[in-house]
């Protein structure tokens, strides 16, 4: 199924993007907490309210990054919050190149599943299909884990990296933990710093 998709990608320039994303998310975390306070390169004082501290950062492979999916429009297109999901997890794709990805989510519409619509998404965005394992059949959360940690087995992945939004975030690792899936890091859209939003802007 990959072969067709990424032989219809462009190829050339494909791992010099991901090298600079990779170096701009990690400017972005270094600088996330501070804004210019004017032209003279001064840093202002940091956010009294930060958002919650995300695990986004470097892994192994055997830490598995598993995008949980979201609803499909009718047409099959992805809805704003299925996007920033992918966003988020772009984002610790980059920063962590050698853990495989899972996309999870079934509930087909317009003949597509959520993870064939993310996977397809990540893709297109420079990620290597043989990076990118499908679980096209959960229906809910707990069926998310479920087969998630049967995939994650299968390539011998041992912990995840979750990645779905924060308020969904609680059930999502239960529902994991309950799998007998190690959590060790979350991500949340809300939590991937603003200089890392170009590089996967594209819907």
């Amino acid at each position: 199924m990959f072969d067709t998709i990424s032989s219809a990608l462009p190829r050339r320039g494909g791992i010099a993007c991901l090298l600079l994303g990779a170096l701009t998310v990690a400017a972005a975390l270094l600088e996330a907490p501070y804004a210019l306070a004017d032209g003279t390169g001064s840093a202002a004082t940091p956010d009294p309210a930060p958002a919650a501290p995300s695990s986004l950062g470097f892994r192994g492979p055997g830490t598995a990054i598993v995008v949980l999916g979201y609803g499909l429009f009718p047409d099959g297109a992805m809805r704003p919050e299925l996007i920033a999901r992918l966003h988020a997890g772009f984002a610790q794709a980059l920063l962590a190149p050698a853990s495989p990805i899972i996309v999870t989510g079934g509930n087909p519409r317009g003949g597509v599943t959520e993870a064939q619509a993310m996977a397809q998404w990540l893709i297109r965005h420079g990620i290597p299909p043989d990076r990118v394992h499908l679980e096209p059949d959960a229906s809910s959360t707990a069926e998310n884990a479920g087969e998630s940690a049967r995939i994650m087995r299968d390539i011998g992945a041992r912990d995840a990296v979750v990645i779905t939004s924060t308020d969904h975030l609680d059930r999502a690792v239960g529902d994991f933990l309950d799998a007998g899936v190690e959590v060790v890091g979350t991500v949340t859209p809300d939590q991937v710093p603003l200089l890392a939003a170009p590089f996967g802007s594209i819907a």
